[in-house]
């Protein structure tokens, strides 16, 4: 295959036994690599070096409030759902100090702030994390004030997409949020993993011009017709196979027509108000101010870091927090995540992944308690 032919668009087929070449086209280029691994028995997202860093022959089994890493039967590199994490934390660092200050006589004079890039190149990103992606893109670099941290890693990543093509139905209901599970945009390559008998690789679709300069240094032949289309049936498999389902028709008017349905009060006995649902999404960005003082008052700072609405403290005002009870933190959350997201950024900020059924401690499932309101929802007002 020549090398003008790797254009936007075009599909190659890369070997599983070269696929420590696209690792190091990436290293070569300045990348630092993240991808899903394993490390002290846990899935998730850490820097590679070696084909071998990959979670080869693991699968990953996911309900509500379950997560198991389980060995397969075969030695797929990406043979498991999301984990835990997103990639948000490179995006958006959870911990971040904003200035710093220090007193000069009788005044201040800030100490400048020299923040590194790091120029990482995220490989495993499943379509829905593409799409927290986007969503992220809105709250941050659309507004009348852009994010400069974001806006500088954003623009440096390189990302390797991953079409879901052979995991086992948990948690994910990608398809019902349109989401996924194949990537369509907002990849420079995007990868479908095929295991057919002895034959191990990966159809490798092209999205950008950056895509196509790193791809140029791998070992790669034009993708058949035939491995197109059987790349294009595991995608499709996995679509019908899906874990969740969640009904978005009028969702917003859903919401706002229930405020005071007696669900909150059923999902709020139940709920821990952990936050783990807030942590593991890949788009919410909730965080707090915090300022400080050395002891001899020369040095004052101010760090941004990672919250969640379900602390009390989150909505303290001047005299008391606004949110006091675990069903009005819930119903916060879940109505600003489907409904009121909708109307500060034009779109969803649920994108189906399912990370916040798995890992809510009580397996608190939000595609059931939307099912739930609607079954029996109150409707609009009469008037």
């Amino acid at each position: 295959m020549t090398a003008s032919s790797l254009k936007v668009g075009a599909r190659v087929t890369l070997a599983a036994g070269d696929f420590q070449h696209l690792l190091d086209a990436l290293a070569g280029r300045g990348y630092r690599v993240m991808s899903p691994t394993l490390e002290d028995g846990r899935l998730i997202y850490g820097e590679i070096g070696k084909v071998t860093d990959l979670p080869i022959g693991w699968t990953a089994f996911q309900e509500g409030g379950t997560f198991r890493l389980e060995h397969r039967q075969d030695q797929a590199f990406f043979g498991f759902a999301v984990g835990q994490q997103s990639w948000k934390q490179f995006l958006l660092p959870p911990h971040q100090t904003l200035w710093q200050a220090q007193r000069e006589g009788s005044g201040w004079g800030i100490i400048p702030q020299v923040q590194e890039i790091p120029q990482f190149a995220f490989l495993g990103v499943r379509s829905c994390e593409l799409e927290a992606m986007a969503v992220q893109d809105r709250v941050f670099l659309q507004g009348a004030h852009v994010e400069s941290t974001y806006r500088a890693r954003r623009e440096s990543a390189f990302i390797v997409a991953l079409n879901c093509a052979h995991q086992d139905p948990g948690t994910c209901f990608c398809v019902s949020m349109g989401t996924g599970p194949r990537a369509t945009a907002g990849f420079d390559l995007a990868l479908t993993e095929l295991l057919q008998g002895e034959e191990h690789g990966f159809v490798v679709e092209i999205g950008t011009d950056r895509g196509a300069e790193v791809i140029r240094q791998v070992p790669r032949r034009a993708a058949t017709s035939g491995e197109v289309d059987a790349a294009a049936r595991a995608v499709a498999a996995v679509a019908g196979n899906m874990g969740r389902r969640l009904d978005t028709t009028g969702i917003q008017e859903l919401f706002y027509d229930n405020y005071e349905h007696p669900r909150w009060d059923e999902v709020a006995a139940r709920c821990l108000n952990c936050g783990n649902c807030t942590l593991v999404c890949p788009t919410c960005f909730c965080h707090t101010l915090e300022d400080s003082m050395d002891l001899p008052g020369a040095v004052a700072e101010r760090r941004r870091r990672l919250d969640s609405c379900f602390t009390v403290d989150f909505s303290y005002l001047h005299g008391g927090s606004i949110r006091t009870s675990p069903r009005s933190r819930y119903r916060q959350w879940l109505t600003h995540k489907l409904a009121t997201w909708i109307d500060q950024f034009g779109c969803s900020g649920c994108v189906g992944c399912g990370r916040c059924i798995t890992w809510c401690p009580v397996g608190i499932d939000i595609t059931e308690e939307v099912r739930a309101i609607r079954e029996t929802a109150a409707g609009p007002p009469k008037e």
